[in-house]
């Protein structure tokens, strides 16, 4: 792993499977550090956005080269705000945290997060935000792609049933009829299409720390986590 930066932050990135818990982890310690949590979805709202904004969306369809043409044009960033305690998001230097929780954003973000060369450019706009360090960020591909150089990689796992059971008793408790089973099956499906997929394969790094929560608590995991993040920044 590299070594730290001159301020003492750092960059963590949480890879991971499905349903175990990897945002939950990387808000919560951002929160605790004050870093920014990097959101590639909030990115890809953010784009949404300006494509809404400059018709070239809309109805659900998406002009998808009429977009590539204009990506230079976008800049996004994330600044914590210490009134909530949170990010929030900025698209070309406008806090845009509420719009591109809106339900034409939200109608929109599907086609527009599936094109390629958008993909790519938020990706360089990560790194590039990655290197004044003070970042957390999770997916699939974060410690392998987007930042092989972060100084603490995480990998987080748990059985196909812990993650099947965590998910059945979300869904139960909110009232929806489901069977077990079949969630069970659809874990190890995301299983075999996030580690089979051609873009952004769900890959652990050589050099990941393996997080395997099948049995500990949230606030255990915190703790853990909290723990490696002191062991590099103050060694």
């Amino acid at each position: 792993m590299n070594q730290k930066a001159d301020n003492n932050k750092i960059v963590i990135a949480i890879d991971g499977h499905s349903s175990c818990g990897k945002s939950t982890v990387a808000k919560q310690l951002a929160k605790q550090l004050k870093y920014i949590y990097l959101d590639s979805g909030a990115m890809y709202r953010a784009v949404t956005l300006f494509a809404l904004r400059n018709q070239l969306a809309a109805d659900g369809k998406v002009d998808e080269q009429g977009l590539i043409d204009r990506l230079e044009e976008i800049k996004i960033e994330f600044r914590f705000n210490e009134a909530t305690k949170q990010n929030d998001t900025y698209l070309n230097g406008e806090n845009v945290e509420d719009e591109i929780r809106q339900l034409p954003v939200a109608n929109h973000v599907s086609p527009v997060a599936t094109i390629r060369e958008v993909r790519q450019a938020m990706v360089r706009q990560q790194q590039a935000m990655g290197k004044n360090k003070g970042i957390v960020m999770d997916g699939r591909d974060i410690g392998t792609v987007v930042f092989p150089d972060a100084e603490l990689k995480i990998f987080m796992t748990a059985s196909p049933e812990v993650r099947a059971q965590r998910r059945y008793d979300e869904l139960t408790e909110k009232g929806k009829q489901v069977s077990f089973e079949e969630i069970l099956k659809n874990v190890q499906d995301r299983d075999r299409i996030d580690s089979g997929r051609k873009e952004s394969p769900l890959k652990q790094a050589d050099d990941a720390l393996i997080l395997d929560n099948s049995t500990i608590s949230r606030e255990e995991q915190l703790k853990w986590v909290t723990k490696k993040v002191k062991e590099i920044t103050e060694d």
